[in-house]
C-alpha cells in the first residue's frame, strides 16, 4: 500500500507551483537586465568593464553559499529564499540613483547575494517535499520554470528599454522580484527543526564551506559554465555586430529551446543515469560554442543559441539531481550550496576571461568562444572516467 501511494506522489502540488512561480519571477528579475548592461555601462565610460559587469555578480553570489547553505539548514529555506528577492528588489531601485561607474559596480557586486541564497534555498525545499526516485523530474520542472524567467526577462527588458528608458527597466526588474517575495509568503516551511538567529549561526568552518561528497558534480559545473560567462559578456555585442537589434533574442531562443528539453531530460536522468546524460549535454555545448564562433549571419548564430538551450536542458537538470543523490538529508542545503559555488566560479572566471581577451574588439570573440569549448571538453572528459569508475 505504502509502496503505492509513493509511486504516485503527487509533486505537481500547490507547494511545488508556488516555488517554481516564484523562482520564475526571481530568475526574470535580474535576466531582464543583462542584454542592456554592457551598453549601460560603456555609455557610462566604463566600457573596459564589461567583464565585470557578470563577475562581481557571481563573486558575491559564490562568497555568499557557504552562508546561505548554512542558513538554509538551519533557519529553514523560505526565509532565506526570501532574502535572495529582497536584494534583487532593492537592487533594481537603486540602479538609477547610483548612475556612475563605481556606484553601478558597486551594484553588480551587492546585486550577486541575491542569486547566492535563492537557488540554493530553492534546490533544497524542493528535494524537501519530492520523493527521492522523482529529483530529476521535479528538479528539471523547476529549472523549466526558472529558465521560462530566463527566457521572458531578456526579451522583456529589452522591449522595455526601445520604448521607454534604462530607468523603467531597472525598476520593472525591482516590481518582478516584489511578485516573488509576495508568493513566497504564502509557502509552507519544510525544515524540521528550525533555529532561532543568533551571529552564532554565521560563523563558518572549513567543514561548513564545501560538501566533499558533491565534489565531482561541482567539479564539472564548475569547468561546463566558464562558457556561460563567455556568453552573458560577448552576447550582447556578437548579437549587435551581426545586426540583431533586440540583444535579448541569443537568450530567448536558447532558453525557449531549453524548455522543450528540459522536462524529458530530467525524466531521462531518473531512468537511464545522471552521467550519460550529462556527457550527451556536454558534447551538444561544445558544438553549439564552435557554431556560435563561426557565426557570420543572424541565422548561424540562432542555430548556436538553440543547441546551447539543448545542451544546456538537458546538463542542468541532471547536474542537480547528480548533486542531491550525493548529498546527505542534514546538509543539503550545504551541497547545493557546494554546487553552486562551482557554478559562480565558472561563470565569474569565464565572464572575467572573456572580458580580458574582447576589449571590444570584436574579431576576438571567436577565439573567445573555442577556448571556452576547450573547457567544456575538458568537463566531458571528466564526466566519461567517472562512468568508466562506475562500470569497474
Amino acid at each position: 500500500m505504502d509502496s503505492s501511494i509513493k509511486a504516485v506522489h503527487p509533486i505537481y502540488n500547490l507547494q511545488f507551483g508556488l516555488v517554481c512561480l516564484s523562482s520564475l519571477l526571481f530568475s526574470a528579475s535580474f535576466n531582464m537586465l543583462i542584454p542592456e548592461l554592457p551598453e549601460y555601462l560603456s555609455n557610462m565610460g566604463g566600457a573596459e568593464y564589461k567583464g565585470l559587469i557578470i563577475a562581481l555578480f557571481t563573486l558575491t553570489a559564490g562568497i555568499s553559499r557557504p552562508f546561505s547553505g548554512r542558513l538554509t539548514d538551519t533557519l529553514g529555506r523560505v526565509p532565506v529564499m526570501a532574502v535572495g528577492s529582497i536584494v534583487c528588489f532593492i537592487c533594481g531601485i537603486l540602479y538609477p540613483v547610483l548612475g556612475t561607474v563605481s556606484g553601478f559596480l558597486f551594484l553588480r557586486l551587492i546585486h550577486g547575494f541575491s542569486t547566492g541564497f535563492k537557488p540554493t534555498a530553492t534546490a533544497a525545499y524542493v528535494a524537501d517535499i519530492i520523493p527521492r526516485e522523482r529529483w530529476g523530474e521535479a528538479l528539471g520542472f523547476h529549472g523549466l520554470c526558472f529558465s521560462t524567467g530566463m527566457a521572458i526577462g531578456p526579451a522583456i527588458g529589452s522591449t522595455i528599454k526601445l520604448h521607454f528608458s534604462m530607468d523603467m527597466l531597472f525598476y520593472a526588474s525591482s516590481i518582478f522580484a516584489l511578485l516573488s517575495i509576495v508568493i513566497l509568503m504564502n509557502m509552507k516551511e519544510t525544515l524540521q527543526h528550525r533555529q532561532r538567529f543568533s551571529l552564532h549561526i554565521l560563523k563558518i568552518s572549513r567543514k561548513d564551506i564545501i560538501a566533499v561528497e558533491v565534489l565531482p558534480a561541482a567539479i564539472v559545473t564548475f569547468l561546463s559554465y566558464t562558457a556561460y560567462g563567455v556568453i552573458l559578456t560577448l552576447i550582447p555585442d556578437w548579437s549587435q555586430h551581426l545586426g540583431i537589434t533586440n540583444k535579448g533574442l541569443f537568450f530567448m531562443v536558447f532558453t525557449i529551446a531549453s524548455l522543450v528539453i528540459r522536462f524529458g531530460a530530467g525524466k531521462a536522468s531518473d531512468k537511464y543515469g545522471r552521467l550519460h546524460l550529462i556527457g550527451l549535454g556536454l558534447f551538444l555545448l561544445i558544438i553549439s560554442l564552435i557554431i556560435v564562433g563561426f557565426s557570420t549571419s543572424v541565422a548561424g548564430l540562432i542555430l548556436g543559441a538553440a543547441l546551447y538551450g539543448i545542451s544546456t536542458g538537458i546538463v542542468s537538470p541532471a547536474l542537480n539531481a547528480w548533486t542531491v543523490d550525493m548529498s546527505f538529508p542534514e546538509s543539503r542545503g550545504k551541497a547545493m550550496a557546494t554546487m553552486y559555488i562551482a557554478l559562480e566560479t565558472g561563470i565569474g572566471l569565464g565572464a572575467l576571461f572573456a572580458g580580458w581577451i574582447y576589449q571590444d574588439e570584436i574579431s576576438k570573440i571567436p577565439m573567445v568562444m573555442y577556448v571556452s569549448a576547450g573547457m567544456v571538453f575538458c568537463s566531458m572528459i571528466y564526466v566519461f572516467v567517472r562512468v568508466k569508475k562506475a562500470r569497474k
